[in-house]
């Protein structure tokens, strides 16, 4: 059973991945990455890392799949012009393809697996502990330093990415904090002596 169930998940997710990128429809597209999120998460199970299996479908199926299907049925989209852009665009991400399918054949061709493979395991399995509680053990005592630095990175590529999409248009007036807390009251307001019974 356990073997009929990887197998199912697996080429489920096969096909689920090969749907993602031939379906013409994107919404279409995005419920085939639902169900590629979905089968990854069952194999999740079937090893035996039932919180990751969870996180896989509350963070990607449950929040970044769905927030796709909203952002590709509201915003609109010609994409008739952007299958034309791809259809020109074809030949040079098939010379890629192919080159990294050669790539990865003459890897796998000369990979063997090492006998010593199983006792370097960065993190050894107890039994006597949960799953959750391991890979907790594993990332907040074992691997602390690592955890952070990868969670710096992570940080600076955001800030990166969103100075390299900002954009200052002219046409609108912005807020110049310094400025206001630099300004001279004497400068910037103006006392008027109204008499009574005129206006300003």
């Amino acid at each position: 059973m356990m073997t009929f169930a990887f197998y199912l998940f697996a080429i489920t997710v096969c096909i689920a991945g090969f749907g993602v990128v031939i379906a013409r429809n994107p919404v279409h597209s995005v419920l085939w990455l639902i169900l590629a999120f979905l089968s990854a998460s069952g194999l999740f199970v079937l090893q035996g890392a039932e919180f990751v299996a969870m996180l896989l479908i509350v963070v990607y199926v449950g929040a970044v799949a769905v927030l796709f299907l909203f952002v590709v049925m509201m915003l609109d989209v010609d994409f008739a012009e952007l299958r034309g852009e791809l259809a020109r665009s074809l030949p040079l991400a098939l010379m890629i393809g192919i080159v990294l399918l050669a790539q990865l054949a003459i890897a796998f061709s000369g990979w063997a697996p090492s006998d010593a493979a199983e006792g370097l395991r960065a993190a050894p399995i107890l039994a006597d502990v949960h799953n959750t509680q391991g890979l907790g053990m594993v990332i907040y005592d074992r691997y602390l330093l690592n955890f952070q630095i990868a969670g710096l990175i992570l940080l600076v590529a955001m800030i990166g990415a969103i100075l390299l999409t900002m954009r200052h248009r002219r046409d609108i007036k912005r807020q110049n904090v310094l400025e206001q807390m630099w300004r001279d009251p004497a400068k910037t307001m103006e006392m008027k002596d109204v008499k009574p019974g005129q206006g300003l």
